[in-house]
C-alpha cells in the first residue's frame, strides 16, 4: 500500500464526483429543461471518467468505486488490506469532491439532499448499471481493449437506460447524498442503492468470471 495509489483513488474519485455533482448544478442553471440537463450530466461525466482512469489507471488502477475495488479484491488481484484503504478514500474523496462544487457554485457546503430515490425500478436499475460496469472492465481487459473509452461509453449509455441514471458506485452514491441539487439523493434512499450495487457488481463479477475465461487449446 503506497501513498501515491491512495491517493490517486481519493483523487479520482473527489474529481469524478466534483464533475457530476458540478455539471449538474451548472446544468441546471443554464437550462429548464431536465432532458437537456441531464445530457449535459452526462456528457460531463463521460468525459471525466475517461480522463481520470486514462491519467491514473497505471498508478492505482483507477477504481474510484468500492465495488470495483471489491471485485478486484475477490479475485485476488489486490490485496484486503489495500481495497479496505481504497473504499475509505474512495469514499472519502467523494465526499469532498462535493464539497469543492457547492463551493465553486457559491452553495452552502454542507447540505442534505432531498430528491427520493426508491422503490423496485430504481434497485433493479442500480443492480443492472453496477452488473454492467463491471462487465464493461472485466470485457475490456479481457478484449485488450481501451477501459477508461469503454467504462466512459458505458456510463454515458446507462445515465439513458437506466431508471436511476446509473450512480453505479457506493462512494458517489454517499457523496451525492450530501447535495441537494440535480445530482442528490435522499439519505434515506441511499441503503437500498448500496444494496442494489453490492448485488449488481457480485452477480457482474460472478458471469464475467465464467465468460471471460481463457479459451482452452
Amino acid at each position: 500500500m503506497s501513498a501515491r495509489t491512495l491517493t490517486a483513488e481519493a483523487l479520482g474519485t473527489g474529481l469524478l464526483v466534483a464533475a457530476v455533482v458540478g455539471s449538474g448544478i451548472m446544468a441546471d442553471r443554464l437550462t429548464g429543461d431536465v432532458a437537456l440537463a441531464l445530457l449535459a450530466n452526462t456528457a460531463a461525466t463521460a468525459a471525466a471518467l475517461f480522463m481520470l482512469i486514462t491519467c491514473l489507471g497505471p498508478v492505482s488502477g483507477a477504481h474510484f468505486n468500492p465495488v470495483v475495488t471489491l471485485c478486484f479484491a475477490l479475485r485476488g488481484q489486490i490485496s484486503p488490506a489495500l481495497a479496505v484503504g481504497y473504499a475509505l478514500l474512495q469514499i472519502g474523496g467523494g465526499i469532498s469532491g462535493t464539497w469543492a462544487a457547492h463551493a465553486m457554485f457559491d452553495l452552502p457546503v454542507w447540505q442534505i439532499a432531498s430528491t427520493t430515490r426508491t422503490g423496485p425500478g430504481q434497485w433493479m436499475a442500480e443492480a443492472i448499471a453496477t452488473f454492467g460496469l463491471i462487465l464493461a472492465i472485466f470485457g475490456a481487459i479481457h478484449a485488450r481493449a481501451n477501459v477508461a473509452a469503454t467504462v466512459a461509453c458505458y456510463i454515458a449509455a446507462a445515465y439513458w437506460f437506466t431508471a436511476s441514471t446509473s450512480f453505479a458506485n457506493p462512494a458517489v452514491t454517499l457523496a451525492r447524498a450530501l447535495s441537494d441539487s440535480f445530482a442528490g439523493i435522499s439519505p434515506a434512499s441511499v441503503p437500498g442503492f448500496l444494496l442494489a450495487q453490492v448485488v449488481g457488481a457480485l452477480v457482474g463479477l460472478a458471469l464475467a468470471r465464467w465468460l471471460f475465461q481463457p479459451e482452452p487449446k
